[in-house]
């Protein structure tokens, strides 16, 4: 479906509208944020554990984070969403995974447009409080970092199975969140698994360390609106083969845009 004007990136392109932004937030911009997302959190879970939390409540509520963050004076581009207004079936989202930012905001650009969604995300936060609630409604495919050989099975057979009831995925196979985008720990499963499936392959860069992790919870460090945030999808494409060739092409797709981003300037 092609989301309406109601949705904050129902266009092609996006880009975050200028707004005025308070002393008070400029100066203590984590300290305003943190617990307008905890609240959302908080209310989702309680909506989640009703059976209430589906998947228009997610859209919703991720587009309340986005908006958050640009109240806290983060700037967001999203480049490459009209490339998605061209799928006809659920597919595997494949990108770089930078920090939380993605986790919070990504589903309000992908729900409009794919219908149903999930993540493949690590055991640990289906156990985090709260947010344990929020992602289980998720239907989403769990794997443990521990063993590579589990996790492959764990994708091969759930995601297949996600894919068959509708649900297209987001992959972020790196083996955990890092600023710094090494391709040698950018593994091919989601390449893998959608050539198992048929499903297309949609390519995600991102740019997202505004949100930093950390000292203490590495979920919540603090916020640096004056780093841009991007986001740019690709065309989708399906798999031939094993995929090596494809799996080298979202690999080169991800590099290309974080040297094109890196050269641009922080906001004043």
């Amino acid at each position: 479906m092609i989301p309406d004007q109601t949705w904050r990136f129902h266009a092609a392109e996006y880009q975050s509208p200028p707004q005025p932004v308070g002393w008070l937030t400029r100066t203590f911009p984590s300290a305003l944020f943190y617990p307008k997302v905890i609240g959302i959190v908080v209310r989702c879970s309680r909506l989640a554990q009703q059976g209430r939390y589906d998947k228009h409540a997610w859209a919703r509520s991720s587009e309340a984070v986005a908006g958050y963050l640009e109240s806290a004076g983060c700037r967001i581009q999203a480049e490459g969403l009209g490339n998605l207004d061209t799928l006809d079936r659920p597919c595997v989202f494949i990108g770089n995974h930078m920090s939380t930012l993605e986790t919070f905001v990504l589903p309000s650009m992908l729900l409009p447009r794919c219908g149903d969604l999930t993540f493949v995300v690590k055991r640990g936060l289906i156990e985090y409080p709260f947010f344990k609630h929020v992602m289980l409604s998720r239907n989403p495919v769990v794997v443990d970092r521990v063993n590579p050989r589990d996790d492959l099975k764990a994708v091969m057979e759930q995601g297949a199975e996600r894919l068959a009831a509708g649900y297209s995925l987001i992959i972020f196979p790196q083996h955990t969140r890092s600023i710094a985008f090494e391709p040698e720990q950018f593994n091919s499963i989601g390449i893998k698994l959608a050539a198992r499936t048929g499903a297309p392959v949609v390519p995600v860069a991102l740019q997202t360390s505004a949100w930093s992790p950390g000292k203490f919870l590495k979920d919540y460090g603090p916020l640096f609106p004056d780093r841009p945030v991007h986001f740019a999808f690709g065309e989708p494409f399906t798999v031939a083969g094993k995929g090596n060739e494809e799996h080298q092409r979202v690999v080169r797709f991800i590099q290309e845009h974080l040297e094109a981003w890196r050269g641009q300037p922080t906001q004043g």
